[in-house]
C-alpha cells in the first residue's frame, strides 16, 4: 500500500534532476570475475530493492528526499571482454558531466581500475578500498576482479595513495601481502578494526590520506558472509553491515571523495535479498554522508 508520508528510496532515485550534484550510474560488468558471477544484474536489482527502504536516515536525522539526484541508468558494458570494458568505462566516466559525488553500482571489482583512472591524474588521486582482498593478483592472465589495485599501480598510481580497510585472514596470499608492503599500501585489517572500532580506524585512514581527490571502492565481500551470501568472495569474520555503513558514510562526508563504487554482488547467489539489502543500506549511507557534507 502506498503511503505519501513514507517516501521510498526507489522513487527518490527515479527522480532525475539535471542540476543534481549527486550522480548514480549502473556499471553491469561481470565477465572479468574470477568466479562465475552475474554481478551484471546488480544495478537493476538494487533499484528494485530500494523500494523496501525509506529516504529518512533516522539515526543521523537526515532526509535524503532533500538530496537531488541524477540516475544515468546502466552503461552498455555487460557484453564487453575485460580489456575492452576497462577502456570503455574509463571513457564513459571521463565524459560524464560535473558532479560533486558520483556513485557507481557494479558489476564486479574490475570496474574500479577505469573509474579511478577517470577521476583525475593518478599521482594526485587516493583510493580507499573496503575489501576482504588486496586485489593485487598478477596481470599475467589479463585483468580481472582480482587485479584492479595492481593494475592501477602499473598505470602509475603511487602505492602510498592506497588504503585498504577490512582485510581478512585466509583471503590473500603472503606473496600478495609482500607486494602491498613493497608498494607502501596502507592496510587496516579486521583485527585492527576489532581493536579500535570502525570510527577510529576510519578517521585514521582519512587523516593519513594526503591525496587531493579520493575514490572509494566498496567491495561488498568485505562483509561477513552471514550478511553477504550473494558475494562469491565473502568469508566468515568480516564486517557487520553497521560497521561498513558507518565507514562509508564517513568517507562520503569527506570533501575529497569524488566517487564511490559498490561491487561484487551477484543477485543470483543471494538469499532472501540479504546482500541486496546490505548493498542498499551502504549506498544510502553514502548519500547520507554526502548530505552531511553539503550541509556544512
Amino acid at each position: 500500500m502506498e503511503d505519501s508520508q513514507w517516501p521510498r528510496a526507489s522513487d527518490w532515485l527515479a527522480r532525475t534532476d539535471g542540476e543534481a550534484q549527486l550522480h548514480v550510474v549502473g556499471v553491469p560488468s561481470a565477465r572479468a570475475s574470477i568466479s562465475a558471477s552475474r554481478a551484471d544484474k546488480a544495478p537493476a536489482a538494487l533499484r528494485e530493492r530500494l523500494a523496501r527502504f525509506s529516504t529518512f536516515d533516522g539515526e543521523g536525522g537526515v532526509d535524503l528526499g532533500a538530496v537531488s539526484v541524477l540516475d544515468h541508468g546502466d552503461w552498455p558494458v555487460a557484453d564487453l571482454d575485460p580489456v575492452e570494458m576497462i577502456e570503455v568505462v574509463a571513457d564513459l566516466a571521463s565524459s560524464m558531466g560535473p558532479a560533486v559525488l558520483k556513485l557507481f553500482v557494479g558489476g564486479d571489482n574490475a570496474i574500479t581500475r577505469p573509474l579511478v583512472r577517470a577521476a583525475g591524474p593518478l599521482e594526485d588521486t587516493g583510493v580507499i578500498t573496503f575489501d576482504a582482498h588486496h586485489d593485487v593478483r598478477s596481470l599475467d592472465n589479463g585483468p580481472s576482479n582480482g587485479t584492479p589495485i595492481r593494475g592501477l599501480i602499473d598505470d602509475g598510481l603511487p602505492g602510498r595513495n592506497v588504503a585498504q580497510v577490512g582485510i581478512h585472514s585466509f583471503a590473500n596470499s603472503a606473496d600478495y601481502r609482500a607486494y602491498c608492503d613493497r608498494q607502501g599500501i596502507s592496510i587496516t585489517t579486521m583485527a585492527d578494526i576489532d581493536r579500535t572500532g570502525i570510527a577510529t580506524a576510519m578517521s585514521a585512514v582519512l587523516a593519513a590520506m594526503s591525496a587531493r581527490r579520493i575514490h572509494v571502492d566498496v567491495d561488498v565481500d568485505v562483509l561477513d558472509r552471514a550478511f553477504a551470501p550473494g558475494c562469491p568472495g565473502a568469508r566468515p569474520g568480516g564486517m557487520t553491515i553497521r560497521q561498513l555503513a558507518r565507514a562509508v558514510r564517513m568517507a562520503a562526508a569527506d570533501q575529497r571523495v569524488v566517487s564511490i563504487d559498490f561491487v561484487e554482488v551477484d543477485p543470483d547467489r543471494d538469499r532472501d535479498g540479504l546482500t541486496l539489502d546490505a548493498l542498499a543500506t551502504v549506498l544510502l549511507s553514502a548519500v547520507s554522508g554526502f548530505a552531511e557534507r553539503a550541509s556544512r
